[in-house]
């Protein structure tokens, strides 16, 4: 009997060693190190003489001028904003991992994608979750035309594949990857060892067959996808529907794209018929009163490949305590501390016995830096207690020298705001627009000092 071969892989960055260890030494997390069963090595001799590598068939050397470089035809997922955060459409053989807490609504969201493309081609649904008159359910409360819908309630991947082999399909859904298991490895469903082997066969078999792969993926208490995180790099797209528990708003952002851009974001609420588009986000997120208040100012964001419209709040108080507090959410707390540090040096402004709150309203949450400059203004203009004009929105990135950095995609920020009635900007002198436009003022700054001519 062949002897079964085992490795120690780290759940956290993927990472397999020859024995355990209760520390990661490339990442440094404790207990994140898992032992799973790699099969006997005559099982694996066998499969790599039949199957011709990982690939499947053997292909033949090529060079690297006579690859056909046709585009890859794309078609609709049936769901305006999941094809933007796919990058345009859903590509044959691709494998898209779709994450989220639970509640978030990804079963929702690929019942109603699937019920579209039914319409159209061979689709499958596999439930492991949840059993047929639960799916069946919710799409009849979605109110959803689900009768070209196949679906298929199993868990054993081996029955998995003899279906898919039947039955062909152009989409399938895996709801969820957990929850699969193979009969060749011993260990549990949800385990290391199972969700990879599986996840890479299923992979496998997607792109031999030209198949469009879903792999719906539990979200562990700190927000990553649970499993190995060689996960994420089998696929060839991975997709997070984030919310939280007090939002009738989901966003659905790209993490990881082979076929677009990353980063992109997509904006869906959720109402009685599912998860409906948002096609104007700026619209949610620029909830505005109609007084203005001070430490409220409106900044533009660029996500994957649209302007977002923003509003960053500040709240500066006397600290009650021995040290100030320092509290940033959806922006870096690191740069809240070195922002703070620009004003002190550059500016004169002293906030060192103040407690600074800053945030961005609607739950957004963004590492770019163009919120520098608007950030800056909230926090002077709470600090003065005088209030910015409605119709003035701010952009650009503040260096350590106190000066003004031009951000990417200016022009386009400049017309959204123009879009929304917004009258006067403030940007980097980078960002100065080819001609001057007639319906709105664009102050250009080199350094920050400029700000306070201009808004206060």
């Amino acid at each position: 009997m062949a002897k079964v071969k085992s490795a120690f892989v780290c759940t956290d960055c993927g990472a397999d060693f020859s024995k355990w260890q209760g520390q990661c030494p490339e990442c440094g997390q404790w207990n994140s190190v898992q032992e799973i069963k790699l099969g006997s090595s005559s099982r694996a001799k066998k499969g790599a003489s039949s199957s011709g590598g990982y690939a499947g068939a053997a292909s033949e050397i090529k060079t690297l001028g006579t690859i056909d470089l046709a585009e890859q035809p794309r078609f609709s997922s049936g769901i305006g904003e999941f094809d933007r955060v796919l990058g345009g459409g859903l590509v044959p053989g691709s494998a898209i991992l779709v994450g989220g807490h639970p509640g978030a609504g990804k079963s929702t969201l690929l019942l109603q994608s699937m019920c579209s493309l039914a319409l159209q081609m061979s689709t499958l649904y596999i439930t492991g979750e949840e059993s047929l008159q639960q799916v069946a359910l919710r799409a009849k409360r979605l109110g959803l035309q689900a009768d070209s819908l196949s679906m298929y309630s199993e868990t054993c991947l081996e029955a998995i594949e003899q279906t898919i082999a039947v039955t062909k399909p152009k989409v399938i859904v895996i709801d969820s990857i957990q929850v699969v298991y193979t009969e060749s490895l011993e260990s549990a469903p949800g385990s290391v060892s199972q969700v990879r082997e599986c996840a890479a066969r299923l992979t496998r078999m997607a792109k031999q067959s030209g198949t469009v792969l879903f792999l719906v993926g539990h979200v562990t208490k700190e927000g990553a996808i649970a499993g190995p995180k060689v996960l994420e790099h089998m696929i060839d797209c991975s997709i997070m529907l984030e919310s939280s528990s007090d939002m009738r708003f989901r966003t659905l952002r790209g993490i990881k794209n082979r076929f677009g851009a990353v980063n992109e974001l997509g904006v869906f609420a959720m109402q009685e018929n599912g998860l409906s588009e948002v096609k104007n986000p700026s619209a949610i997120f620029l909830n505005r009163g109609e007084e203005a208040l001070p430490g409220s100012v409106v900044t533009i964001l660029w996500e994957g490949t649209r302007a977002l419209l923003v509003e960053v709040q500040a709240l500066v108080d006397e600290s009650q305590g021995s040290y100030p507090k320092r509290v940033s959410l959806g922006l870096d707390q690191n740069r809240l501390s070195m922002l703070l540090a620009v004003l002190n040096r550059h500016a004169g402004f002293h906030c060192g016995d103040q407690d600074v709150f800053l945030n961005l309203v609607g739950g957004v949450r963004t590492t770019e830096t163009s919120t520098d400059l608007a950030s800056v203004a909230a926090i002077i203009s709470s600090f003065k207690g005088s209030a910015l004009s409605s119709n003035i929105a701010i952009f650009g990135e503040v260096g350590l020298s106190g000066e003004v950095r031009p951000v990417p995609s200016g022009q386009e920020r400049i017309q959204e705001a123009k879009k929304h009635g917004f009258t006067k900007v403030i940007v980097p002198f980078g960002n100065r627009p080819p001609k001057k436009d007639p319906d709105i003022e664009v102050v250009l700054i080199k350094k920050l000092a400029e700000l306070f001519d201009h808004v206060f």
